[in-house]
């Protein structure tokens, strides 16, 4: 079974405190700091405007050529006490802690303790269907074991400190959601499996592991697996939106998110994290291109996500990425090889978007390709109404509505977005990077669906389930 494909292939065939008071100045050795002035004014910009001096902040670091030639703090720590962010404050990673679990397994393989091929009933004799679910299904989510965060019972249990064990039980025995390989998925359950597995094989506890082969090693000195209770310096408070106020988070026991999103640190941290992966440093070439492959599902298609890191593209360049959200925080790391360079954004603002789109404007800018806000067009009602109706696409349907003059898409099961004009025909949603093209094809509307390097097409329905 083939689970490969290189990435270079790959783009290949699709590429035809507050107000940004800077704390530490510009660094780098090759880098054109006369020429980024400019640039750097556009980024300050990007993050004032979404994280006001009065509101939750964040943390922008960025990278290029392995120096640091951007670190700032925007918006406030602590709403209560008015403390101002700070670029040493310490937030919550969220789902960017899966890729310090991906390395640790890939470190244990190299140590000849796994292999990605091992069937999880090796680790768990009497999982169901453990012999057909393998290692490298749970790190690249194509398990299909549900992710225990949808359960209807998750909220009701996240004020609860709960072992591994626990956790696996809560979503052990239920069916497949689909067969091994056979579709991507996000799934947090798989990479709790993967944390109990570091765990039988070392005989540590996950937050042990982490903290000896990776935080000690890189000198990683403000970084934590997750904890309530101890006193941690500059850890900022977390907020999140709700009706259209902050609100303090709503507390989440550490061990809940465990290996799939249990870690704090600082983005001087995720610095030397950033070098650690870009040097090879914790685990080998081979090993690094094995979780930065675009692997292959059963009926050929890709599945975008390598061993922790989603693959996806900005400004024709071949992108390394993932983002989080946890109780009171969001985050966003996009790492572009090929430019060498990192942008990190960590948010104590939960607010149900997150700072993604901020970090691709900002680095955007840096690779010298800002992502353009083209100006938007006013169309009258008919030209609008014009692409109502259910779009049937592969893998979903999205509802193209019109109200108050305005155009919406909506995902099954999701909630309506604002759709912007940029032509009759053409229109992006509020994030710059995502768009639809309407058009016709033998007399039948079809939608182009482009979010870098996710594209689907999507054709009007008549079929009565979707009215």
């Amino acid at each position: 079974m083939n689970y490969s494909f290189p990435l270079l292939a790959l783009l290949a065939a699709q590429l035809t405190y507050g107000q940004g008071k800077q704390v530490s100045a510009i660094e780098s050795s090759t880098f054109d700091v006369a020429s980024f002035k400019k640039t750097e004014a556009e980024i300050d910009t990007i993050f004032n405007q979404a994280y006001p001096v009065h509101s939750p902040g964040a943390v922008v670091l960025i990278a290029k050529d392995n120096k640091i030639i951007y670190r700032k703090a925007f918006g406030m720590a602590n709403l209560e006490l008015k403390v101002p962010m700070n670029p040493a404050n310490v937030l919550q990673l969220a789902s960017i802690t899966k890729q310090f679990t991906s390395v640790a397994i890939l470190m244990l393989m190299e140590q000849g303790k796994l292999s990605l091929q091992d069937p999880l009933s090796k680790y768990i004799s009497d999982y169901p269907r453990g012999n057909e679910i393998m290692l490298h299904h749970l790190l690249n989510h194509s398990s299909g074991i549900k992710s225990y965060t949808n359960l209807p019972e998750f909220r009701t249990k996240t004020r609860l400190d709960l072992t591994p064990e626990e956790i696996i039980s809560s979503f052990k025995n239920l069916p497949l959601e689909f067969d091994p390989n056979e579709k991507h998925e996000y799934s947090n359950s798989g990479y709790v499996l993967l944390g109990y597995i570091i765990e039988k094989i070392s005989g540590m506890t996950y937050e042990d592991f982490i903290q000896k082969n990776i935080f000690d090693k890189l000198g990683m000195k403000n970084s934590y697996y997750g904890n309530e209770y101890k006193i941690i310096p500059n850890r900022a408070n977390g907020y999140q939106l709700y009706e259209g106020s902050f609100e303090n988070a709503e507390y989440m026991s550490p061990t809940i998110p465990y290996a799939a999103g249990s870690l704090m640190a600082t983005v001087d941290d995720l610095f030397l994290w950033y070098l650690a992966i870009h040097q090879n440093t914790l685990i080998s070439e081979k090993s690094k291109q094995l979780a930065f492959t675009n692997h292959r599902l059963t009926n050929g298609e890709l599945s975008n996500y390598g061993y922790g890191w989603f693959i996806n593209e900005l400004a024709d360049m071949a992108t390394l990425e993932h983002t989080g959200g946890i109780n009171g925080f969001t985050s966003s790391g996009i790492y572009v090889p090929a430019g060498n360079c990192y942008a990190i954004v960590l948010s104590n603002l939960d607010d149900g978007k997150g700072p993604e789109r901020y970090n691709l404007k900002a680095l955007s800018h840096v690779l010298g390709k800002p992502m353009v806000d083209k100006a938007a067009v006013k169309l009258s009602e008919k030209q609008l109404k014009k692409w109502e109706g259910a779009y049937q696409f592969e893998e979903t349907i999205r509802f193209i509505t019109y109200e108050n003059g305005v155009l919406y898409s909506m995902r099954e099961g999701g909630r309506p977005i604002k759709l912007i004009p940029l032509s009759e025909h053409e229109f992006r949603f509020e994030d710059l990077s995502t768009t639809y093209y309407f058009s016709l094809k033998d007399g039948k509307k079809q939608v182009l669906y482009a979010d870098r390097i996710k594209k689907s097409i999507g054709t009007k329905t008549d079929d009565p389930k979707t009215k």
